[in-house]
């Protein structure tokens, strides 16, 4: 009986952690903009401001699916673009927000597909930063 309890609260929550995981780009979104004066710009700019939910990722280990968009050729990258969406649906054809993008910097280079991929690595936040994605992943690696 007690080995059925543990296999049962194991189980769940695996199934909660990958619930929660199948949802990074979900909770990603959970963001609002205020607008301030950037001086280098002359004008006022968006500035993300993240939910709780959001923090909470922050240096966190996080998996997550998506699209490589690469930043040089289609070779294998450890510097690239990761979308929550295929390339034609991405961010930067206009078709997403920014909050769907994150910056990959991977521990060994990654072989370019146009399918969709999994990655596991440490999320960073940045709202300070406006030549920077809002979301980076340092020492990614693929999950198979």
């Amino acid at each position: 009986m007690i080995k059925k309890m543990m296999l049962l609260l194991f189980l769940c929550g695996t199934a909660s952690l990958v619930a929660a995981q199948n949802n990074v780009w979900r909770t990603l979104s959970k963001i609002t903009y205020k607008k301030e004066y950037d001086e280098s710009m002359g004008f006022k700019v968006d500035v993300p401001v993240f939910s709780q939910d959001v923090q909470a990722l922050d240096g966190k280990e996080v998996v997550v699916k998506g699209y490589i968009i690469p930043l040089e050729d289609y070779g294998g990258q450890s510097n690239f673009v990761f979308s929550a969406f295929p390339y034609s649906s991405c961010f930067f054809c206009g078709a997403a927000g920014p909050e769907t993008v994150m910056q990959v910097k991977a521990s060994a280079p990654i072989e370019y597909t146009s399918e969709q991929i999994t990655l596991r690595g440490v999320l960073s936040l940045n709202n300070t930063d406006r030549n920077e994605l809002m979301y980076a992943i340092s020492s990614a690696v693929l999950v198979e």
